[in-house]
């Protein structure tokens, strides 16, 4: 019974290191083959021997052009960003706070518009951007990726900004404040934990988009990091350069774990903010 009783109290802890080895097993795979020489590409020991970072030299090598396609995808994401975020906080707010009708129509709408796959509208706005002269351009790659990071945005601050109280507007509107002044100086700053939660998922949803900086991209000093790693070549036609596209992925995921790990407490409190009032 003794025993029985300890293996069920570690249970949960089993549980969730088996979820993390689960979910970390891939990014660990990938770095280590990242580190192998082309010619152990395929060894399947769990560590590299000998230690090698010639795919990490193949990747910034001046021909593969992959520093031009982060600072590309960096430029991408956060001006999607901080314009999903701009255009949502003001929407959210009104649908958090108006009364008027069809409220739940508008909302619900808004978010069946994220629910569109990407292939559907690609097509009609490659025509579009090619009549207006947007090819090969940032803002044809920022357009489109509002599509899905705008609507995600309002729905995730709509939630949060109603579990915040109205009282808080009234008592600076009694103190002498606007409607817009108690916004600015009351809500934003409590509003942050949402805000910062909500930033980090429309980078992390444009940062790893692939199928419109592919489409709106012919030159490779426009590409994204995604669409540059799937364009890397080997030595020859026929060869899949398997070490340097690992390597990349490597050094594409880098930005989103610091990102993650330096705002993880805003994250938290976002995610869990409004869980009880």
């Amino acid at each position: 019974m003794i025993l029985t009783a300890k293996w069920r109290q570690w249970l949960p802890y089993v549980g969730v290191a088996a979820v993390v080895a689960y979910c970390l097993a891939p990014f660990y795979w990938m770095l280590v083959s990242s580190l192998r020489r082309s010619t152990d590409i395929f060894s399947t020991s769990l560590l590299p021997h000998p230690l090698s970072f010639e795919n990490y030299r193949a990747v910034f090598s001046p021909s593969q052009g992959f520093t031009r396609a982060l600072l590309n995808s960096l430029i991408v994401a956060g001006v999607t960003t901080a314009l999903s975020l701009l255009l949502a906080t003001f929407t959210a707010y009104a649908m958090a706070r108006l009364e008027f009708r069809f409220k739940r129509l508008i909302l619900t709408l808004i978010i069946a518009t994220s629910m569109f796959p990407v292939v559907s509208i690609v097509v009609p706005l490659l025509k579009l951007f090619t009549n207006i002269g947007w090819i090969n351009t940032y803002q044809s790659m920022i357009v489109p990726s509002m599509s899905f990071t705008l609507p995600l945005a309002v729905w995730n601050l709509t939630t949060f900004f109603r579990q915040m109280p109205d009282e808080l507007e009234q008592a600076a509107m009694v103190d002498g404040c606007t409607r817009g002044q108690a916004f600015r100086r009351i809500i934003i700053p409590l509003a942050a934990p949402g805000i910062f939660t909500t930033a980090i998922i429309t980078f992390i949803a444009a940062w790893n988009e692939f199928l419109i900086a592919l489409s709106m991209t012919n030159k490779p000093s426009m590409q994204t990091a995604t669409v540059a790693i799937s364009k890397f070549s080997g030595a020859t036609s026929y060869q899949t350069p398997y070490g340097s596209q690992m390597a990349a992925g490597v050094l594409v995921t880098i930005p989103l774990v610091i990102m993650v790990l330096l705002f993880q407490r805003r994250i938290v409190a976002g995610l869990t903010a409004g869980a009880a009032k």
